[in-house]
Formats: structure tokens, sequence, C-alpha cells
């Protein structure tokens, strides 16, 4: 099995001898470098094309998000990249978690992240997937819920056509690979209503929901909620 090669870009001294003792201890992780401001860590990632790359979001020169907006710049050229960034910070704020997110950002840790939450972030990212600390999770769910500015709906016996839930405009429906019955229930998810309460809403059978749920995460490549959101976000869903 190979090794999952990772690299830091910190402008703490004390926090990258922190993670590197921390995951040099991992037999799943390759140490491959890492970089105090942003400019040098841009030229260690292209030189070394790590699994992985670990930002701080508060770098001295740029900060992380920049830093990410350049890197995935300079890869539109480079198809073979398979880099994945996972950024770090110490506050949750939401409009810099959403900019990292649309800036190409794979998932967001807190630096008070323990150890074995940050392997499994780092793995979960490596395999392709999005991981966001719990607090990060709401803050995205809170945004996209916003974004969507439905109105409150009250089921009745007279329950309005599921199409009347899509709020997105006919051009991008067509070009979505969510059916319009899929794209209603991804906007009751981002709302944060489980199940039992969508099928109410919509006057369908949880059965049904429960289907429709799996294939938006299928569709969206995200095994969780949170994941789909992210990735609603990010294709422009929401």
């Amino acid at each position: 099995m190979s090794k999952i090669r990772v690299v830091l870009i910190e402008d703490h001294e004390l926090t990258r001898i922190g993670f590197r003792t921390a995951l040099q201890q991992s037999h799943e992780i390759e140490w491959v470098g890492e970089a105090a401001n942003g400019a040098d860590g841009l030229s260690l990632l292209e030189t070394v094309k790590p699994d992985i790359e670990i930002v701080d979001i508060g770098l001295p020169d740029m900060d992380g998000i920049e830093l990410t907006r350049r890197f995935q710049k300079i890869n539109e050229n480079q198809p073979g990249c398979s880099t994945k960034i996972l950024i770090l910070t110490l506050e949750e704020n939401e409009e810099a978690v959403m900019a990292a997110l649309a800036a190409g950002a794979s998932s967001y840790c807190m630096k008070t992240i323990d150890f074995e939450q940050l392997l499994n972030a780092i793995k979960r990212t490596h395999r392709g997937e999005v991981w966001l600390d719990p607090g990060i999770a709401k803050i995205v769910l809170k945004h996209s819920s916003l974004t969507q500015a439905q109105p409150d709906i009250v089921p009745t016996q007279e329950t309005a056509p599921i199409q009347d839930y899509i709020s997105k405009p006919s051009q991008l429906i067509a070009a979505c690979p969510l059916t319009e019955q899929e794209l209603a229930v991804l906007q009751f998810i981002i709302e944060g209503y489980d199940n039992e309460v969508i099928a109410k809403r919509l006057d369908i059978p949880v059965g049904t929901v429960q289907h429709y749920v799996q294939n938006v995460l299928d569709k969206l490549r995200g095994d969780d909620r949170t994941q789909s959101a992210v990735q609603a976000f990010r294709s422009r869903l929401i």
C-alpha cells in the first residue's frame, strides 16, 4: 500500500514541528516537505507534487485561499496533477470557509484538531472526499440554507407540485446531473430537514425520499449531507 505524500505550508515554526512530528509517526504518511510562506509553498508544490497539501489560511505573504487559487490556476494546464488541498484555520469564519471551498480546497480543519481526526481528514481527502470540522460543516449548511431563501412551506392536502420547490433557472437544471425531484430533495437537505419532514413537505413516501437522498449522495459524490452541500456549492447549484 503506497503512502500518502504530504506537504505542509505553515508560517508558525512550532506548528510545523508539531504536525511534522505527529504525521511522521504514521506508517500511512510520507512527509515530503514544508514551507513557511506562500511563495515557497507554491514552488515546493510544483516540485514535489504531493497527494495532500496542508495549508495555513493565515500565511504572511498571501493567505491560504489565494495560494489555493494560484495553485489551481497553475494546474489547469497540468491535468495529471492530483494534489488535494486541506486548509487549516484557528477561526470558524463563514466568509473564509466559503471562499476556500470556492477556490478549490477539498477539506477544512481547525488547528485544534487532534491527531486521529487529522489523519482521518487526510485519508478521506486523499480518497476525494470532503472533510470538514463539525463547526465548519454547520457554517456550510447555514450558508447553503441562506442562499436558498426558500419560504416556509406548510404541508397541506393539496401540496404544490414538486417542481415548485425548484428555484433554479431551467438551463441550470438541464445541465445538472440531478433530476428535478432530486434537486428539490437537495434543497431540503441543505435546510437541515430529515427524511420524514422532507416526505411531508413534498407529499411523497419516506422510502421515495430515501431513494432520492441516496441518488443525490451518489451523483454529487458525497458520503453525507454536508459533503453533498459542498459539492452543490462548487457546482453552483446553490
